[in-house]
């Protein structure tokens, strides 16, 4: 070997730069491989890789010599070898960075012991009959978490010893363990027994129970077929029990209810067991009487009877249904029948201890419900010796009862030991899975409900019925409804539900959006799947494949999904159509303006922006006129959480945050003064028209969709002269919706045929309907949207010629005349009302009248919460008014009363927002009468636009001599 020409490592070193091709040749096989290397500075040059790390080079510049040392060789494999050009990277950023990572849950674990085999688990996810997709729903606090923690405990060993106040499993969040809130939706696959001992694959959705979290609820709903509403047994239906409801027969799910904290009864309320009884059958009234308010024939009642209603103590692992209970005594007793026994443990039911028959007459004066007697005196007994006489009588009943408790265990505090004793007398939570197991049905069997409500395509295509028969060896159907954040905050998984076919991990997928249409196909991308798991709130089963009806989170798709979105195979051989994006109970009102403190950082906040708009599906950003980003959500703490998330997890800056504000809307309470009318810049086109208010209802109805502009015109007119009394001829004129097809505005064309050409009127059709959606959208006022409005097109000349009457010339003069039409109709600012339910005890009512009082609050009930010191204090108060009513309430009845307050409807306020007369001041509190005047202005300022509504921006010089002619301009401003 020729010392010259190696190198000690062995590698190659060739002559000089300037030596002939054939050297370049031995090297690379290709004489004019790196003929465009500059080698002018005598300076390192950057590393050219390859694909294969085992073949990878780094050039380098050695002595005038070319020196390859290679990475294989030298490092070993895996290894990549860069080298860079001095002062290519900053001092202050490492060579090579760490792996973030951000502390804001708790940290992942590794697969723990579980009850059930994990490839049992994989299994029964080929059986869509066995699986069940269940959503626990209720109001805050009525143990949700709590119950899940149960389920876990009896399914995984290790958690059994832990108390109770410290698992919160399903809240995975620090933010969520401090606060003692459940924030974000998160699901868990268990496998459970039923009353049989048969295997089943729960899928449970534990959500929160506040109110601004409502749309974490509405996420879950869609991927399940049945919800199970939790009730406190001692605070009974609450403010959100009901909008949950409502929102869940809405989307047509199967409803179960769990009574739950039945201890409170005994322990907090120290209720008589026949008080109890009457107790929980008023809980299980209301909501049947809730049932039929917004439910139809469809809707089933529930009653403990029919086995959809079950009971339970979270806190003390407790939870049956009467056929769960009625098997203790059957494995007790020879000879009892638990079915037909169940039957008679509910309502005016009696035992005869001497005939040994039920019947309706009670045998004597002091006898009790069967409920009563079999139920509840039990546990009420149970209950007292442990908390009573654990010392004197306890050992005695537990031996009777065959209950075995051991030395060490009697030495436990109260707490522990009452809930050790209450599970191994009632057993683990079979009856909770065998009232999931029949009255939610498997995701076959629900196919049908669930596919006819969420899909947007057409019934006779081949991916309906494959939907239809969940088949897992069909074309692929994914509906994806939430992400959840990866730990270093710069990726998200998704969370969807496998409607049809079977997904595999690596495999190529069609990712649709929510904007995707057949017409218009930009929003949709082709991209890999990554990872699949199934997610177990704290850890996670990874899995190469998941057939149809099970859940499951995705890796490698969240780039160009905003909310939801449907995924599809690649190659499909038929039209595809979206899942329905979703349908919220309520509205993102309330509005902060955020900016960084350090401007440079500008980028990293919109990073974050578009991050967190991810991770919260009612969340809404969007940029102002004037510059500022304004962010939406539906209340303080849900924007506190969202300020939360945005500074230290998904941008990690300091951002300013400007006094919060509400969303306002614009709206008319008269008809038009004159016909207003606006020529088109080539003075070609003129188009008339007038504003007048729509009918009390009907943009409740649009909004939800109760009646939709897709509709034929015989339905759309039958609709609405049935309804609303709207002539024929002018319901079957309706053009559009608006703003966005489900905004509570309407476009009526109402010209008649001999006096326009209703030929080219048709022709111009779709830009007058753009113009109508554009001006719907920002009003005159002060640019927020326009609602409860009909535009009627009264004339209309349009040009001959196709090049006169284009969209340009169309589309801002169809506004520009839906302005001047809305601006002389008495325009209106409507303000958004929050509905306000307080709990409180009754000597601190009078404060919270006060409290409302000094907010424009206004009381619509008051009245004492059945069996408990409390009343509820329902109320209506405007949300610019609501910022720290909380805390003020807190503050004047010394923390005891509790407040959940909602967006409810939208209410005009008092006074002339274009009363020139009306003169602000500053830091001076306004009358009544000139509240709509100072929000005006104030809102307009904020935005950047002129002070006042300058009328000669929307009216033509014609408009404006037929105004001054007819002498209407009054205040209006020129």
């Amino acid at each position: 070997m020729d010392s010259d020409l190696y190198d000690e490592f062995g590698n190659y070193i060739g002559p000089d730069l300037e030596s002939d091709e054939d050297d370049d040749q031995s090297l690379y096989g290709q004489p004019d491989q790196q003929d465009d290397l500059d080698l002018d500075d005598g300076m390192e040059e950057e590393a050219e890789q390859s694909e294969d790390p085992a073949t990878s080079r780094a050039v380098v510049l050695h002595e005038d010599k070319r020196y390859y040392p290679s990475a294989l060789e030298v490092y070993g494999e895996e290894v990549e070898t860069i080298v860079q050009e001095e002062d290519a990277q900053p001092l202050d950023k490492p060579l090579i960075e760490p792996v973030k990572k951000v502390k804001f849950q708790i940290k992942e674990q590794e697969l723990p012991d579980t009850t059930y085999n994990m490839e049992f688990l994989a299994d029964l996810m080929d059986t869509p009959t066995l699986i069940r997709n269940v959503a626990l729903i209720g109001h805050l606090h009525h143990g949700k978490t709590t119950f899940v923690d149960c389920l876990v405990r009896q399914t995984h060993p290790q958690f059994q010893d832990m108390d109770e106040r410290n698992l919160r499993y399903t809240d995975t969040l620090f933010t969520e363990q401090e606060r003692g809130v459940s924030i974000k939706a998160t699901p868990i696959t268990l496998v459970l027994p039923d009353v049989k001992s048969k295997s089943f694959l729960i899928n449970v959705f534990d959500t929160p129970g506040h109110v601004n979290f409502s749309d974490e609820v509405t996420a879950a709903m869609r991927l399940c077929d049945g919800v199970v509403l939790f009730v406190d047994a001692a605070e009974g239906v609450s403010l959100n029990t009901e909008r949950l409801l409502k929102h869940a027969i809405q989307e047509k799910l199967a409803i179960t209810v769990c009574i739950n904290k039945i201890d409170r009864l005994m322990l907090e309320l120290k209720l008589p067991p026949q008080d109890a009884y009457f107790k929980l059958k008023h809980i299980v009234e209301e909501i049947n009487g809730l049932l039929t308010l917004y439910g139809d024939s469809s809707v089933k009642q529930v009653s403990p009877i029919l086995g959809n209603v079950c009971f339970a103590s979270s806190l003390y692992g407790i939870c049956f249904t009467l056929k769960s209970f009625a098997r203790l005594y059957a494995d007790t007793y020879d000879g009892v029948n638990p079915v037909e026994f169940a039957r008679r443990l509910w309502g005016d039911m009696y035992f005869h201890n001497k005939s040994r028959k039920f019947t309706k007459k009670p045998p004597h004066s002091s006898a009790h419900r069967s409920f009563v007697e079999f139920i509840l005196e039990p546990l009420y007994k149970l209950f007292a010796q442990v908390v009573g006489d654990v010392d004197t009588t306890l050992a005695d009943t537990l031996a009777e009862l065959n209950i075995r408790v051991t030395k060490e265990e009697m030495k436990c505090n109260i707490r522990p030991l009452l809930r050790l004793i209450c599970n191994r007398f009632i057993g683990d939570f079979c009856g909770f899975v065998d009232m999931c197991v029949e009255h939610i049905q498997s995701p076959l069997d629900n196919a049908q409900t669930k596919i006819d409500h969420i899909y947007t395509g057409v019934k006779e295509s081949g991916i309906y019925q494959d939907m239809m028969n969940c088949d897992q060896s069909a074309q692929l159907m994914v509906h994806t409804s939430k992400m959840y954040p990866t730990e270093d905050c710069t990726f998200f998984q998704v969370l969807g539900r496998v409607m049809s076919g079977t997904l595999h991990a690596g495999q190529e997928v069609r990712v649709l959006g929510e904007n995707y249409s057949l017409m218009d196909e930009e929003d949709s991308r082709t991209l890999q799947v990554g990872r699949l798991w199934i997610y177990e709130a704290r850890y996670k089963v990874e899995l190469n494949r998941v057939p149809a009806g099970n859940w499951v989170l995705i890796e490698g798709i969240d780039q160009c999904i905003v909310k939801t979105s449907t995924i599809t195979d690649v190659n499909m051989n038929e039209d595809v159509f979206i899942f329905r994006p979703l349908k919220f109970n309520t509205q993102s009102i309330i509005k902060i303006a955020v900016e960084p403190v350090n401007p440079s950082e500008l980028p990293k906040m919109l990073d974050g922006l578009r991050k967190v708009n991810k991770s919260y599906p009612l969340l809404s950003t969007k940029v102002e006129e004037s510059g500022e980003h304004v962010i939406l959500g539906t209340g303080e703490l849900y924007l506190d959480c969202v300020m939360h998330d945005l500074r230290k997890m998904y941008s990690e800056i300091d951002i300013k945050v400007a006094d919060p504000v509400v969303a306002f809307c614009e709206s008319v309470v008269e008809t038009s003064s004159l016909k207003c009318f606006a020529e088109t810049p080539n003075k070609k086109n003129k188009i008339t028209m007038i504003a007048e208010p729509l009918e009390k209802g009907l943009g409740e109805d649009i909004e939800n969709e109760t009646v939709s502009i897709g509709w034929n015109k015989k339905k759309l007119g039958e609709f609405f002269q049935i309804n609303y009394d709207w002539d024929l001829l002018a319901a079957r004129s309706i053009w559009a919706f608006g703003p966005d097809n489900t905004g509570p505005n309407i476009l009526v064309d109402d010209t008649l045929p001999f006096e326009v050409d209703k030929t080219l009127l048709g022709s111009v059709k779709d830009s007058i309907i753009q113009g109508f959606q554009w001006g719907t959208r920002e009003g005159p006022l002060c640019e927020e949207p326009i609602r409860n409005v009909k535009f009627k097109i009264l004339d209309a000349v349009i040009a001959q010629e196709p090049l006169h009457r284009g969209g340009g010339q169309i589309i801002p003069t169809a506004r520009r005349v839906a302005y001047s039409a809305f601006l002389l109709a008495t325009p209106r600012l409507c303000e958004p009302y929050l509905f306000v339910e307080v709990q409180a005890p009754a000597d601190c009512v009078s404060s919270v009248y006060s409290v409302l009082a000094r907010r424009r609050g206004h009381v619509t009930q008051d009245a004492p919460v059945p069996g408990s010191p409390l009343y509820t204090i329902k109320a209506f108060i405007p949300a610019i008014d609501s910022f720290g009513f909380e805390t003020d309430l807190r503050t004047h009845t010394q923390g005891q009363a509790f407040c959940l307050s909602v967006f409810h409807h939208w209410q005009i306020v008092p006074g002339d927002p274009l009363d020139k007369s009306i003169v602000i001041r500053p830091l001076e509190p306004q009358p009544a009468t000139h509240l709509a005047r100072e929000f005006m202005i104030k809102t307009r300022r904020r935005k950047g636009l002129s002070e006042d509504v300058s009328i000669n921006k929307f009216f033509d010089d014609p408009m404006l001599l037929e105004l001054a002619r007819q002498d209407v301009l009054l205040n209006y401003p020129i």
